[in-house]
C-alpha cells in the first residue's frame, strides 16, 4: 500500500510540473503577452511601448527559464502576483477556494444522501413502479444541464417567490447567495450517483447469497441492510469520490452563472485577463484536487471489497 501511495504521489508531481507547463506556454504566447500588455497599461499604446513593456518586466526572456524561475519559486510557496486582482497569489486564492470549500460541501451534504436514498429504494424492488418513477426522475436531473436548472430556479425562487437570490454581486457567502448553486449542482449530480447505485443494488439484490438469506426467513428489512447494503455500496463510493474533480469544472459554469465569487469564478477571471500566475496556481489545484480523490478512491476501494488488494 505504501509503495502505491508512493507511486501515486509521484504522478501527482510529475502530472502538476507537465500541465503548468502546458498552461505556461500556452498562456505565454505571443497574441497573449500583447494582451496583457495592453490591459496592464494603456488599450491604445504602440507596439513599440508594447514590447519595452514586455522586456522590462521580463517576459522577452526564454520560456523555459521564465518557467523553471516560476517553479522554483512555486516550490517555496511563492506563486507570484495576480495581475488581475493586484494583489499576491497567496492571498487571493485561498479565500475564493474558501467560498467555493463551502458550496461543495453543501452540495455533496445534500446530493450524496439523496441520491444514495433514491438509487437504494428504486434497487431495491428492481422494475417496480417506483423502480421506473425515480429512474425517470434520476435520468431527468443528469440530462438537465446547470446552466438551465440554474436560470428555472432563479426564476422560480427569486423572480417569482422573491425567496432567495439570484445573481448576487456580493462577496462574501451567505444563504441567500449561495443556496440556489447548492440546488443547482446537488440535482445535476445526484442523478448519475442515484443510477449507479440503483444498478449497483440490483446486482446484489439477485445475487445467491442474497436468496439464502431469504430462504433462511431473514426478513426483507434486514436483508437489505445486513447483507446487501454493504457490496451495493462499493461501485457508488467510487462514483461519488470522483464527484470532487466534476465539482470543479460545474463551479465554472455554476458560479459564474449566479455570480458567486469561488474558484470557478476566479479561474474564468484569470483567463479573461491573462492573469498568468493565477492560471497555473489554479491548476496546480485541479490537478491536486483530481490526483487526491482518485488515491482516496482506489484505497477506499480496497478496504470496501476485501477481494480488491493494492500491492
Amino acid at each position: 500500500m505504501l509503495t502505491f501511495i508512493s507511486r501515486r504521489v509521484g504522478v501527482l508531481a510529475l502530472t502538476m510540473i507537465v500541465l503548468t507547463l502546458v498552461v505556461f506556454a500556452l498562456v505565454n504566447l505571443e497574441p497573449n503577452l500583447k494582451k496583457l500588455a495592453l490591459e496592464q497599461n494603456n488599450n491604445r499604446m504602440t507596439q513599440e511601448a508594447v514590447d519595452s513593456w514586455l522586456e522590462k518586466n521580463g517576459y522577452n526572456r526564454p520560456l523555459l527559464v521564465r518557467y523553471g524561475e516560476w517553479l522554483f519559486n512555486a516550490s517555496r510557496g511563492d506563486l507570484g502576483e495576480s495581475t488581475r486582482f493586484k494583489s499576491p497569489v497567496n492571498d487571493v486564492l485561498p479565500k475564493r477556494l474558501g467560498y467555493t470549500g463551502t458550496l461543495a460541501f453543501w452540495v455533496m451534504i445534500i446530493m450524496v444522501p439523496s441520491a444514495l436514498i433514491v438509487g437504494i429504494l428504486a434497487g431495491m424492488r428492481e422494475g417496480s413502479f417506483l423502480d421506473r418513477v425515480l429512474s425517470i426522475f434520476s435520468i431527468g436531473t443528469t440530462a438537465t444541464p446547470e446552466y438551465v436548472s440554474g436560470i428555472l430556479f432563479t426564476v422560480v425562487f427569486a423572480s417569482w417567490l422573491g425567496l432567495l437570490k439570484g445573481v448576487s454581486n456580493v462577496d462574501s457567502v451567505t444563504v441567500e447567495n449561495f443556496t440556489l448553486p447548492v440546488m443547482t449542482m446537488a440535482l445535476y449530480g445526484m442523478g448519475y450517483i442515484a443510477r449507479m447505485t440503483r444498478a449497483s443494488m440490483a446486482e446484489v439484490m439477485t445475487s445467491q447469497y442474497i436468496r439464502t438469506a431469504r430462504l433462511k426467513g431473514l426478513s426483507f428489512r434486514a436483508v437489505v441492510f445486513k447483507h446487501a447494503l454493504r457490496n451495493a455500496l462499493i461501485a457508488p463510493f467510487t462514483v461519488i469520490m470522483l464527484q470532487f474533480p466534476w465539482l470543479l469544472t460545474g463551479v465554472v459554469i455554476v458560479e459564474n452563472l449566479f455570480n458567486y465569487k469561488g474558484f470557478g469564478w476566479t479561474l474564468v477571471e484569470a483567463a479573461d485577463n491573462n492573469d498568468i500566475n493565477l492560471l497555473l496556481a489554479c491548476s496546480l489545484v485541479s490537478v491536486a484536487v483530481v490526483i487526491t480523490t482518485q488515491l482516496i478512491s482506489d484505497i477506499g476501494y480496497a478496504f470496501l471489497n476485501p477481494r480488491i488488494r493494492v500491492s
